[in-house]
């Protein structure tokens, strides 16, 4: 059988040669495969470290595990196309469980375990999930759920992760489950546009809504990340984002195409960021804007060794201008990512070769992926002009998952809707800076609340701030700064009297009022929507 060499996506799939190792016969494109081409490759490569449980794991023992669950849903039935939801905190056997179903093309549906009962029911019975691995963690909730019998979710089969007797009785024991598996590779029919995940977005508006990818749409967000990351064999990858989120996720099938180490934070601690980095010797990691800020309240933190560390990628908000800097100071280089959950991760990326020179900038589109800006009426706009950004390429989602109508709103001709706003500049730099929802229109003009975030951030005695628009009568709408403090005597006046010079009058805000903390989702982006409702207005006039 030819390859043909003019698409890309069948020169990795030939590249692999599943049927020299694996025993397959069918050559097909499945993300669980690289997890067995890494094994076979480097079986003694430090894989996963999970400093929660103190294990390390090679490619070659988390690859087998891995068959172990693949064959162990088999086991109980599931087949192609069903769908398994994972409520699970980082760590091994979120790894090996994403991989697993993946080898034998079932369809993950990783859920954000911040969610209350009622938002998880909505979920699984959307995505018709007929099982759920789950942490013993999550045990209240999942009993909360399944007392709520068979109407509530199409569960059929509830697995837990738990230590000792605790296990709830209506479910597997995730290690005994896992134990009755063959460690032998499964047989493969599945892979290219099956479908691989359904990531449901955080919800911030409305409901949420599922992004559906595939093998193949995930292989191209892998692709294009490597030819544009600074990634290396043998990285080691420190991931604190959870991995119900793309920004993780991607990053840790990366690794494995890339055969770097993962080491896992169960979730974010600002003092174990440092102690992981100084210990493993963490070479790149991830974090967003807000764990940037709160890692250096971390007292001594200058006393770790960072040596091994090249760079950290930042994104979810757009990262302010003086916490780049602050980086720089110490040595640090942050690099501005800017994705999403529909295009499987990536967008644009600030290159090494860029980062202290445009600070502030998202950088320029992956290697295999196009960005335009565009005006209301789809036209790309002028170079320094706002607009909404659009994403084309191969990584970009199959849809949402049973919502046509918002498919067809999102993804026109062959372009994805983001709904951000950015500043595109000459040579192709992208600057974000906000959600066009988010935008405020104060007298005809338009105000994006990151600039003011921006600036307000900046002030010594403030540890984080969002801004939101309040009702006016004059203006229609006018910005307002809510403000968490770092220091317990900055008041409304010297918020106000900060911005004074720093911004356009149309911009400065006309009020500022003080929270303990500012609601973020799990990837850090402010639940402005929450501070709408509790800060109505109207706005000082």
């Amino acid at each position: 059988m030819t390859p043909d060499w003019e698409s890309p996506a069948e020169c990795v799939i030939f590249s692999w040669v599943p049927s020299l190792f694996l025993g397959v016969t069918d050559v097909r494109n499945n993300i669980g495969l690289y997890l067995g081409k890494r094994a076979h490759m480097n079986p003694h490569l430090e894989a996963v470290v999970d400093p929660a449980t103190s294990r390390r794991l090679t490619y070659r023992e988390i690859d087998r595990r891995a068959n172990k669950i693949a064959n162990s849903m088999r086991n109980l039935g599931v087949e192609k196309g069903d769908r398994v939801a994972l409520l699970l905190m980082n760590g091994v056997e979120y790894y090996e469980s994403f991989m697993g179903l993946a080898k034998i093309g079932a369809v993950s549906v990783p859920l954000n375990w911040r969610l209350v009962a009622d938002e998880l029911v909505y979920i699984l019975k959307d995505a018709g999930a007929i099982a759920l691995i789950y942490g013993g963690d999550f045990a209240e909730v999942v009993g909360e759920i399944n007392d709520r019998g068979a109407a509530a979710t199409d569960i059929r089969h509830w697995i837990e992760l738990s230590e000792g007797s605790d296990r709830d009785s209506f479910a597997l024991d995730y290690n005994d489950f896992i134990a009755n598996g063959s460690a032998s590779e499964p047989e493969n029919d599945s892979g290219d546009d099956d479908d691989l995940f359904i990531m449901y977005t955080s919800g911030t508006t409305g409901r949420p809504k599922g992004a559906l990818h595939t093998h193949n749409t995930m292989t191209w967000a892998v692709i294009t990340a490597s030819n544009t990351a600074d990634i290396r064999f043998r990285d080691r990858y420190s991931i604190a984002l959870p991995m119900f989120h793309v920004g993780a996720l991607e990053p840790v099938l990366n690794s494995i195409y890339m055969g770097c180490t993962v080491v896992f934070l169960r979730q974010f601690d600002p003092k174990m960021m440092w102690e992981i980095t100084e210990r493993e010797q963490i070479t790149i990691s991830l974090a967003v804007p807000a764990m940037l800020n709160v890692m250096l309240m971390v007292p001594d933190f200058q006393n770790y060794d960072i040596s091994h560390l090249r760079w950290i990628m930042s994104g979810a908000s757009p990262v302010p201008a003086h916490l780049i800097e602050t980086y720089k100071d110490i040595g640090i280089e942050i690099h501005q990512v800017y994705g999403m959950t529909e295009a499987g991760g990536p967008a644009t990326l600030i290159s090494p070769d860029d980062a202290m020179i445009k600070i502030g900038s998202a950088g320029k589109a992956f290697f295999h992926t196009s960005i335009r800006v565009v005006d209301e009426s789809g036209d790309d706009v002028a170079p320094g002009v706002p607009g909404e950004v659009l994403v084309s390429g191969a990584h970009i989602m199959k849809g949402y998952w049973n919502n046509p109508e918002a498919t067809a709103e999102a993804i026109r001709d062959g372009w994805f809707y983001t709904g951000d706003i950015a500043l595109q500049d000459a040579d192709g730099f992208i600057t974000i800076h906000d959600r066009v929802k988010d935008m405020i229109i104060s007298g005809g003009e338009n105000v994006y609340p990151a600039e003011l975030e921006n600036v307000i951030i900046a002030h010594p005695g403030v540890a984080d701030v969002a801004v939101i628009g309040q009702p006016s009568e004059r203006w229609g709408e006018s910005p307002i700064a809510v403000v968490v403090r770092k220091d317990k005597n900055v008041s409304e006046t010297n918020i106000l009297q900060y911005c004074e010079g720093k911004l356009a009058r149309f911009k400065q805000p006309k009020g500022a009022v003080f929270i303990d903390e500012i609601p973020r989702n799990p990837t850090g982006k402010p639940l402005k929507r929450i501070l709408r409702e509790r800060f109505p207005g109207p706005a000082p006039e």
